[in-house]
């Protein structure tokens, strides 16, 4: 069993040079040396070229969402962490519910067509438990649609498919350093 409530924390003597940096720079806010750092080994690391450090995984699907100009309705899986429904909520569009996959427990790509109206503007998916989505399957399906495609990669951090980080598929991915995430940070 993998817990999800008690994070692994390394021994705190392996950070006390960088709790001491910041003390000693008095910056405790945004774009400070440690977070322009963590970026640009975060964009190597995910083989990405564009990379947004946020609070946390909300507001990083609250972005996406608006970056992309999305209204109307978007796809989503109801298997994921309610957040990724609020997000569709609160940048003012509707959420449309396609069942999982009963294996993979990702959405469902068979059944996504079926939920496509002419006020569908993307598809947002949760890749679940490290097991990336159908991003092929979806991506066909967005092509036809005209569709944008956001995904939800906090379950997928490190995760490759064909040999490329699965941050590289969709028009934006997004992520989660919460404390029950494979990669986390102090909070969010």
């Amino acid at each position: 069993m993998i817990p999800v409530t008690k994070p692994f924390l390394p021994s705190q003597e392996n950070f006390q040079s960088y709790v001491n940096s910041i003390w000693e720079r008095q910056w405790l806010t945004n774009n400070g040396p440690l977070v322009n750092d963590l970026e640009l080994k975060l964009k190597e690391y995910l083989e990405i070229d564009h990379l947004l450090y946020v609070s946390n995984g909300t507001v990083a699907l609250q972005i996406a969402i608006k970056a992309l100009q999305l209204e109307g309705e978007i796809i989503t899986t109801p298997f994921s962490f309610v957040a990724t429904t609020n997000s569709i909520l609160w940048q003012g569009c509707t959420p449309v519910y396609v069942d999982i996959d009963a294996e993979t427990l990702n959405i469902d790509p068979t059944k996504i067509e079926d939920a496509i109206t002419s006020r569908t503007t993307a598809i947002l998916a949760t890749h679940v438990y490290g097991n990336p989505c159908d991003v092929d399957a979806i991506q066909l399906i967005a092509d036809k649609h005209s569709l944008k495609v956001i995904y939800d990669a906090a379950h997928c951090f490190g995760v490759k498919y064909n040999k490329k980080s699965i941050f590289q598929y969709g028009d934006i991915s997004t992520t989660s350093f919460h404390a029950t995430k494979l990669f986390h940070t102090v909070e969010g």
